[in-house]
């Protein structure tokens, strides 16, 4: 008699997810649009991309403290529909009340779920000890280094027993040894099956810690926020970060961060945004840009670099990297793709070019390729008085994007044009000028 092949449904099934935020009299803006998602029992999933994402969204939704616009959300079986006991966060901030001691800060969620006093102190005390917080129970935050603050965050997840551990970037706020340290004494207990709980999703931007935790890493798109990818990391545990597997993985994040879309598809889905007067533009400096292009044309890279390398190089993060590279691909001084940085001609012609040439360029491309740079370049031309107030492109901008990130791409774009010397801006006056 065969048997009968058992089906596991998963712990967690993430289905469709669309959500939108009013924005006024814009309408809605777009965060997330058609997240799938499954996670099973025993693995830790990572949620990897850029700041703004909407990674920390999707937690929010899986948690039942935010509800989707669209699609669903399932755990254990069941649509999730409110706040959802089994599931518990670690946030980023410590998130602790600061009058109360660490025994009390762990014990909150157990409270809410009205537990006899003897189990409450029972689980309170195992959480403590595992966690490493042994005597520390009535000290209270402002005594605690920001990793100890950090671990009563984690035990007051652990305490309530869940059965999946959501984690908002726990460790992006800390020091790199203490990170390093939290994440090490992490997966020991993880690996040792000590943390009593099922499965894990980890919110990173930090590409090595995602290949260091996670047994899957969904690469995360922007504008709107959706799954571009997922790379599987096959390594044993513990993973040695200068194992040359190690580094293979993180060039395989690499590649798939940078992948395009194929261009057989109805909509042209990019890891870096296209052109047009609604492209979001990144806060990056002038200074940061030419660092890059001078980094990436000299040895040993002589125009072309593996991004991992060239992070390393620069001691640059993914929040700090890949927006540069968007902008000098936005620019067309770089072309980014499979992993790789490689100059364009007009970058290589960047780098070797005195002060004033630089100056030119760069006034040239950013006028010839970002229509907001242009846009506003005409309109100072064609005004009598060559000026214009800030607030009339802004209210352009907010009819394509979120507040936010109107205010950020103007900032950003007054950056620009002052070192291209397309325009000024007088910032007292709040207003843009053509140049002398």
């Amino acid at each position: 008699m065969n048997a009968i092949p058992q089906v596991t449904t998963p712990l967690l099934e993430v289905a469709g997810v669309r959500k939108t935020f009013a924005r006024g009299e814009a309408g809605q803006l777009l965060v997330l649009d058609g997240v799938d998602l499954t996670v099973k029992e025993g693995e830790i999933v990572g949620l990897l991309g850029r700041s703004g994402s909407g990674k920390s969204t999707l937690l929010r939704i899986i948690a039942g403290l935010s509800r989707p616009t669209g699609g669903a959300v399932r755990f254990a079986g069941r649509p999730v529909d409110g706040a959802a006991r089994g599931i518990a966060m670690v946030f980023q901030s410590f998130a602790l009340f600061p009058w109360l001691t660490v025994y009390e800060n762990v014990i909150l969620g157990l409270e809410a779920q009205h537990l006899p006093r003897e189990e409450i102190r029972r689980r309170a005390d195992a959480a403590i000890e595992l966690i490493g917080l042994a005597g520390f129970e009535t000290a209270y935050p402002r005594e605690l280094s920001g990793g100890m603050r950090q671990r009563v965050g984690v035990a007051r997840a652990l305490v309530v027993q869940p059965r999946i551990l959501l984690m908002d970037e726990p460790f992006s706020a800390l020091d790199v040894l203490t990170a390093e340290t939290l994440r090490t004494d992490f997966l020991e207990l993880w690996g040792e099956g000590r943390l009593g709980i099922g499965a894990a999703i980890l919110v990173t931007h930090n590409i090595e810690e995602a290949v260091q935790m996670c047994d899957r890493i969904c690469v995360f798109g922007s504008n709107p926020g959706r799954i571009l990818g997922t790379v599987p990391v096959t390594l044993p545990r513990p993973r040695n970060r200068l194992d040359p597997q190690f580094r293979e993985f993180v060039e395989r994040v690499y590649v798939e961060m940078t992948a395009r879309a194929a261009p057989a598809t109805a909509v042209r889905f990019e890891r870096f945004p296209g052109t047009g007067l609604g492209t979001v533009l990144p806060p990056v400096s002038s200074t940061v840009l030419a660092g890059l292009i001078e980094a990436v044309a000299g040895p040993p890279f002589l125009g072309r670099a593996d991004l991992p390398e060239i992070a390393r190089t620069l001691q640059l993060e993914i929040d700090d990297l890949f927006p540069a590279a968007e902008l000098l691909q936005l620019l067309r001084f770089a072309e980014v793709e499979g992993g790789d940085i490689r100059l364009s001609e007009a970058g290589l012609a960047f780098a070797g070019a005195d002060v004033e040439e630089r100056q030119t360029l760069f006034e040239k491309h950013l006028l010839g390729y970002v229509p907001l740079a242009a846009h506003i370049r005409r309109v100072l031309e064609e005004r009598a008085s060559h000026r214009a107030p800030r607030s009339r492109f802004l209210d352009e901008l907010e009819d394509y994007m979120a507040p936010e990130a109107a205010q950020q791409t103007l900032r950003a774009i007054v950056s620009l044009g002052r070192y291209a010397e397309a325009f000024l801006y007088d910032d007292e006056a709040g207003a843009f000028t053509l140049g002398g």
